[in-house]
């Protein structure tokens, strides 16, 4: 009979309850995108960064995660570690920021094709010219260029030698030699990666590459992947939890609102249903269900929203940006909404319940 009475009650107001869910959907959409671009971006690097086709990274030293803007390591290294036990390829890039999120990155062709297996072109073939450029399929879709097209990065001109698949080091590509000279890190290195002749071994190469190294940071593969996700990213999932926050505030705001407003216009109907001995538990229930309900179709919407979200990001920045779809914080996000809905609906829900059937039924 409640649950009748509540399905009624948002039917016979269908604007206001659309708005309602709307609006409590708009913050779940927000938590389900963060979310989802988190971890959409940090699989992505994953991704790449296992494409390579290495088994061990060495980076400088005092360097962060995810933080290889600069190029601190002398290129000689990477002779000397080509030199050590076990090891069959070794090869180092320069990484250098565009914009944004955005980087690009040198590669000596050469080895970098003996350790991965060398990119798939989907257009055109590798650098002829020193002012060629390979970009991924991402960034060439979002800039609208082809191979042979030109496009202009780090304030110059370049022209696509090709267009490669994704999954492998970077989405804009540049010879060593030339990015070293443009940003002024000749015969420096941003990272070296090394493959080995048997995967079994790297436990053991790893260990005497750190008593010979000692402050450089070296991962095997299989480590750093695993390492980069959301929990070990600096301060973002301390920003998620604020976002958290605010989706839960804004959700609590907008459904006091709105049941505040529903409960000034029922203000007969309440005086009804108590004059006919409904209880003030009665109708604090019908008051929460109702709330229950929006933060349920809230829920509903924002999960649609995400997609929506998703697909404008993929279409209009596919190479700045990627959005996962994250169904295991869909409990979680039913749960932020209906604890945000219950509670702006208390104290709606405390003033219905007090009213003084006779002065109800007198309100105009």
């Amino acid at each position: 009979m409640t649950g009748k009475l509540v399905f009624e009650s948002l039917r016979h107001k269908p604007i206001r309850t659309l708005l309602s869910a709307l609006l409590i959907g708009v913050p779940v959409t927000l938590i389900l995108t963060l979310v989802g671009l988190s971890r959409g971006m940090l699989d992505e690097t994953a991704q790449r960064s296992r494409g390579v086709g290495a088994d061990i990274v060495v980076r400088p030293p005092g360097t962060s995660l995810l933080s290889l803007s600069s190029a601190p390591m002398s290129e000689k290294l990477v002779d000397v570690l080509r030199k050590e036990p076990h090891v069959t390829v070794a090869t180092g890039t320069v990484i250098h920021p565009v914009s944004g999120v955005t980087t690009v990155t040198g590669v000596d062709l050469e080895t970098f094709n003996k350790m991965s297996g060398g990119f798939t072109y989907l257009q055109g073939g590798p650098f002829r010219q020193r002012n060629d450029i390979l970009l991924g399929r991402y960034y060439a879709q979002q800039e609208g260029v082809g191979a042979g097209d030109t496009v202009t990065l780090l304030n110059r001109e370049w022209r696509v030698a090709g267009v490669v698949e994704e999954g492998k080091l970077a989405r804009i590509i540049l010879p060593i030699d030339v990015l070293q000279d443009l940003t002024a890190n000749t015969g420096k290195l941003s990272q070296i990666y090394l493959k080995l002749d048997n995967p079994g071994n790297i436990p053991q190469v790893i260990s005497s590459l750190k008593a010979k190294l000692e402050n450089y940071p070296i991962y095997s593969m299989e480590e750093l992947t695993s390492l980069i996700s959301v929990n070990n990213v600096p301060a973002l999932r301390s920003f998620i939890n604020v976002m958290i926050g605010i989706a839960m505030v804004i959700g609590f705001a907008v459904v006091c609102l709105s049941m505040y407003m529903a409960v000034l216009q029922r203000t007969r109907e309440i005086g009804i249903l108590k004059s006919l001995g409904a209880s003030k538990g009665y109708v604090l229930q019908m008051i929460l269900m109702e709330a229950a309900f929006l933060g349920l179709g809230g829920t509903m919407i924002g999960i649609v929203l995400s997609f929506v979200a998703q697909f404008l990001i993929n279409t209009l920045v596919p190479a700045a940006l990627h959005q996962a779809i994250v169904p295991d914080w869909w409990p979680i996000a039913l749960l932020i909404a209906l604890i945000a809905a219950l509670f702006g609906a208390l104290y709606p829900a405390y003033l219905a319940a007090r009213q003084d059937p006779i002065e109800a039924l007198a309100y105009e």
